[in-house]
Order: C-alpha cells, then sequence, then structure tokens
C-alpha cells in the first residue's frame, strides 16, 4: 500500500517542490490548499483537496479519507513586511491555523508533523553562522509566529505524544531543474526572481534596500538554499518521525553566504545580461547577515544540500522564468 502524507500548502512554492520528491519517493502527496496564495498548476503529483485549515470539518474528512501516515505543514502566511502592519492576520492564519489543523489530527488519531518553520524566529543573530539553541528573538510578527508554532508543537508533544519536527530555512531559492514548477508569487518579494524579472523587462529595475551594512560590500548577506535541497530535507524528515522523538529542530542552509551585489553579479553571469538596479533605503529588521550552522541536520538526518553554487541555483530559476515568460 502506497504511503500517504497530507501537505498543507502543498500548491505553494516549496509545497509543490516538496510533493514532487515525495511522488519520486513513492509516496502519495495530497496537497491540502485553500490557493490564496498557492497554484493549481503547481498540484501535478497527487490530488489537490482544496480547503481551509480553519474548516476542522474539511479537515478531518480529508484525513478520513486518506488516513496519511503524517502531515507536512506549509500552509501559513509569509510577507515579513504585511505581517508588521496586519499582525492580526499573521497570528490568526499561522498560530490559530496550526491549532485547527493539529485539533483535527488527534480527532483522528494523528501524531506525526514536520512543520515549515523559518530563521526569522531567530531575529537579529549575536553570532553567525547560526547554530539551533541561539537564543530566538523574532523581530517581526511572521516570525513571531512560527516561534510561538514552535512552543505548541513541543507542548503537544509532552501533553500528547505528538512526534514533530521543524525545519528553520534560511533564503529558499532556484526552481525544478527539469522546469515543471518554479517560483512565482504576488506579489513577489524574493530577491532572485525579482533580479531575473528585471534581467528580462529593464523598466523594472530591482531594489537593493540598504548599501552601508557592516558587510564587505555594504549590503545584506543571506544564505540560498535551493528549494529541491529544502524538499528532500522534508522527505528525510518524515523519517526521523518514525523513531519516539517528541521535537527536534533544524535549520536548513548551505552555511554560505552572499550579498546582495553577489546575487547581481552571478545573474549578470548566468544569463549573460545586465541587471538593472536602484539603491534604496534598509528595509526595517533587516539583519545585515544571515547564514546557518547546518551540521546539527547532517548529522541527525544525512541531508546534504546538492545546490551550493549560487550560479547554478539561479540558473535553474532563470529556466523556470524563460519558461514561464514565453
Amino acid at each position: 500500500m502506497t504511503d500517504k502524507i497530507l501537505v498543507t500548502g502543498g500548491a505553494g512554492y516549496i509545497g509543490s517542490h516538496t510533493c514532487k520528491v515525495l511522488a519520486g519517493e513513492g509516496i502519495l502527496p495530497i496537497t491540502y490548499d485553500n490557493l490564496v496564495y498557492g497554484h493549481e498548476w503547481a498540484v501535478r503529483w497527487g490530488p489537490l483537496e482544496r480547503g481551509d485549515l480553519f474548516d476542522g470539518e474539511r479537515l478531518t474528512a480529508v484525513l478520513l479519507r486518506y488516513r496519511p501516515s503524517a502531515v507536512i505543514h506549509f500552509a501559513a502566511y509569509a510577507y515579513v513586511g504585511e505581517s508588521v502592519t496586519d499582525p492580526g492576520k499573521y497570528y490568526s492564519n499561522n498560530v490559530a491555523g496550526t491549532l485547527s489543523l493539529l485539533k483535527a489530527m488527534r480527532a483522528v488519531g494523528l501524531k506525526r508533523i514536520v512543520f515549515s518553520s523559518t530563521c526569522a524566529t531567530y531575529g537579529h543573530p549575536s553570532a553567525v553562522p547560526i547554530m539551533e539553541d541561539h537564543v530566538q528573538l523574532p523581530v517581526n510578527p511572521y516570525g513571531h509566529s512560527k516561534l510561538m508554532i514552535e512552543q505548541i508543537l513541543r507542548d503537544f508533544g509532552h501533553a500528547y505524544g505528538l512526534r514533530s519536527v521543524a525545519l528553520r530555512y534560511f533564503n529558499a531559492a532556484g526552481a525544478d531543474p527539469e522546469g515543471e514548477i518554479g517560483e512565482d508569487h504576488d506579489p513577489e518579494t524574493h530577491l532572485i526572481p525579482l533580479v531575473l524579472r528585471a534581467v528580462s523587462d529593464p523598466s523594472s529595475p530591482v531594489t537593493v534596500f540598504g548599501t552601508d551594512y557592516s558587510t564587505p560590500d555594504g549590503t545584506c548577506i543571506r544564505d540560498y538554499v535551493h528549494v529541491v535541497d529544502l524538499a528532500v530535507a522534508h522527505a528525510l524528515a518524515l523519517k526521523r518521525l518514525e523513531g519516539s522523538q517528541d521535537f527536534a529542530a533544524f535549520n536548513l542552509g548551505t552555511g554560505r553566504g552572499h550579498s546582495v551585489r553577489e546575487v547581481i553579479e552571478a545573474a549578470k553571469r548566468v544569463t549573460g545580461r545586465d541587471v538593472p538596479f536602484v539603491e534604496g533605503a534598509r528595509r526595517p529588521g533587516d539583519p545585515p547577515v544571515l547564514v546557518a550552522d547546518a551540521k546539527l541536520v547532517r548529522d541527525a538526518l544525512g541531508w546534504r544540500p546538492k545546490w551550493t553554487d549560487i550560479g547554478d541555483i539561479i540558473q535553474t530559476a532563470w529556466y523556470w522564468h524563460r519558461q514561464r515568460s514565453h
């Protein structure tokens, strides 16, 4: 019998790539998504069950119908700036929505979940690269909402025997190398797709937010981790849930940082074209450097990112971008 996994937010960027990886391992991904930000075209490797996290009856019915062995929980709002101006939206959707999901899981006796967390739970790091035991002091409601969920998962582990793994992503980037799916947000806030949009449309230059940081070239440094590598980590985390671990958290990053200017230069090399950009003011809450220490996930799950060259990562995004624009 085929193993089945419920993937909330499976029509989104990281969720859809994870569904492809699961299908490649002989697992049937059941996407549960309200399609507010997800895309129906991205659901290609298993059924789409359209529904909202707050619809407990619908969630429970889907869980009873398919009887998945675990849940991978991506469904969340993830715009940092919007979370600052509309925190209620984020606490309601991300935190209360997760509680609704966990209630449905308890109703059917399902006790395994992999949670999509974020390096935003660390806030402004006091040491780089960031290790999992670094103090978590988020600087925006988005980061706070994800940290709250991590605590809920710990508490549910103690109280109800829930087994959970939280994966703290750094900067997800790139696209399916075969060009079947990729990144398509509206609005788009991620640097690499914005850079590639500027390449294709010089009338839409990318904005470099802040050029006076205490970094070698004055721009922010981030750890870009390929979306397929992230997807593989979720599949490995499912295996960990077969043990008796209550809660575990792992960073997902390459351990290598690239500045905004370095990303722009790499995109020039990949595309063979100029990248129009304008310099802007710093965005509030942007730490100068965010780079992962990913030793723990390597030792515990055997996860090693295959895509470590920023040019190779951008190449996959560029392939997807050209597919979409033709």
